[in-house]
């Protein structure tokens, strides 16, 4: 299909919604409507859901589909929201990203197929499934450039998708070394790479906005303050925006080496916005130490997470 045209670039901030669990590890439907509410209130640019640190390796196919529509309703507009729709089977990530464009998502995210550390496509297989999704649905499709699929998507192949496959502009790359594949994108791939993004937290933002990211998808925890350092950036405050960042880079760090997703559960009980932070076994809880340590430095930073509910 023809992609559907969008009144401008999707850039900015569009950090992944946790999924709360209650106690005994259910949904917790109504606390996910509270979890998107205070991100909006976080003056996000957007919203990412059913992602990595969504947790949605741990959900039913039920859950998922539970979750896609009730985030979508509750959104009503707002902001736009990207789903991720990521499967090993091609088959699979067609129905949802079919779903996903009939609920209202404005886009979807994929990673390339996988299973485990030895189940992979062969880049013509790959190709293939990008293809596939984008004859399938007319939103905009980006690409997860991540470790964890343990899929080597070279700067060639992903120019090569972005300039067959119109719907395909948005990349969010989070390898090591993010700054350099992302500048070696935009030169292989020209105007054909519409939004490249960062991930991991943020964690190597400025470097990457050097390369000429456009976005960036962190977790819930601090996008009120990550949103500016972009902004800034865009507008090239780049002094303004290296000053912030410096400010906020501890915390970004512990969060991301020393918390993962945790992080955001944790904050946002406290701060009233869900009721349990519980991740799903087999993930475990935070260290009292770690989660002590990661409560301090968020109240010193003053972040909407830890305030919003109360």
């Amino acid at each position: 299909m023809s992609i559907a045209s969008a009144p401008q670039p999707y850039r900015g901030v569009y950090p992944i919604a946790p999924t709360p669990f209650n106690e005994d590890e259910s949904l917790d439907l109504e606390g996910q409507k509270r979890v998107l509410d205070c991100m909006i209130d976080q003056n996000v640019d957007g919203i990412c859901i059913l992602a990595n640190y969504s947790e949605q390796f741990l959900l039913t196919d039920a859950e998922r589909d539970r979750l896609l529509v009730t985030c979508l309703e509750h959104v009503a507009g707002r902001v736009p929201i990207i789903a991720t729709c990521s499967h090993f089977s091609t088959r699979i990530s067609v129905e949802r990203a079919c779903q996903a464009e009939a609920a209202g998502a404005d886009m979807i995210m994929m990673m390339p197929p996988y299973h485990g550390t030895a189940l992979k496509a062969s880049e013509s297989g790959n190709l293939t499934y990008f293809q596939r999704l984008a004859d399938a649905i007319s939103i905009p499709i980006m690409v997860q450039d991540a470790p964890l699929s343990g899929v080597t998507l070279s700067v060639s192949f992903l120019a090569e998708l972005a300039r067959q496959i119109p719907q395909i502009g948005y990349f969010k790359v989070e390898v090591p070394g993010a700054a350099g594949k992302i500048r070696d994108l935009i030169a292989a791939g020209g105007a054909s790479i519409q939004g490249p993004f960062d991930g991991e937290e943020a964690i190597t933002l400025m470097a990457d906005l050097e390369a000429g990211a456009t976005g960036t998808m962190p977790s819930a925890l601090l996008p009120e303050l990550i949103r500016p350092v972009v902004m800034d950036f865009l507008l090239e405050n780049t002094e303004q925006a290296a000053e912030t960042y410096a400010h906020i880079l501890p915390l970004i760090n512990f969060e991301n080496r020393q918390c993962g997703l945790r992080a955001t559960k944790v904050a946002m009980k406290v701060g009233g916005v869900i009721k349990s932070d519980v991740v799903r076994h087999p993930l475990e809880a935070l260290h009292p130490e770690t989660r002590r340590q990661l409560l301090e430095q968020a109240a010193a930073l003053d972040i909407l997470a830890l305030r919003w509910g109360k």
